[in-house]
């Protein structure tokens, strides 16, 4: 357990999804926690799951990307972002003769030496998806792991501080 944490839930799984507004457009939706700020309620990630849809096979390239953040985004990021907690994308690298399929994903199980990969402390956190040449709208479907805890006065100003500043 963190310190200046104390779980107050047990691990619950909050399934999530955001299709894009049109073929190749990043969209952005953000998914509610319910946190309760007075009682300095955050949430403790524990895993993180991002299943971006299936890029389009044809004679080009074409990729869907998606990302979840704790803020809000202009772009589908990657682990660089500091408030990006989990990303994913699945490409199809192809010519007028052949394909092949990639997938990359960071941060789907930690290792089992991490107590957590992140605490979202504001009420709510980000999915973002964007595909790249697909002659369709494409999507990302997730699942984020984690549980409730209360935090002491100074770690809640801090978390809180450090997320929003970091926007």
């Amino acid at each position: 357990m963190p310190a200046g944490l104390k779980q107050s839930s047990s691990v619950v799984a909050i399934g999530f999804s955001v299709d894009e507004s049109a073929a190749n457009t990043f969209t952005q939706a953000s998914v509610d926690l319910n946190l309760s700020p007075l009682d300095r309620e955050v949430f403790v990630v524990l895993a993180v799951n991002l299943d971006p849809f299936n890029p389009d096979l044809g004679a080009t390239a074409s990729q869907v990307a998606s990302s979840l953040t704790t803020t809000s985004q202009t772009q589908v990021v990657n682990l660089s972002n500091s408030n990006c907690i989990a990303a994913s994308s699945t490409s199809i690298k192809a010519d007028a003769t052949r394909a092949v399929g990639f997938q990359t994903i960071a941060g789907e199980t930690p290792p089992a030496t991490l107590d957590y990969i992140g605490i979202i402390a504001t009420n709510d956190f980000f999915i973002q998806v964007e595909g790249n040449g697909n002659t369709g709208a494409k999507g990302m479907d997730g699942k984020l792991y984690g549980y409730r805890a209360i935090a002491s006065a100074d770690i809640f100003a801090a978390l809180v501080q450090s997320e929003v500043l970091s926007a």
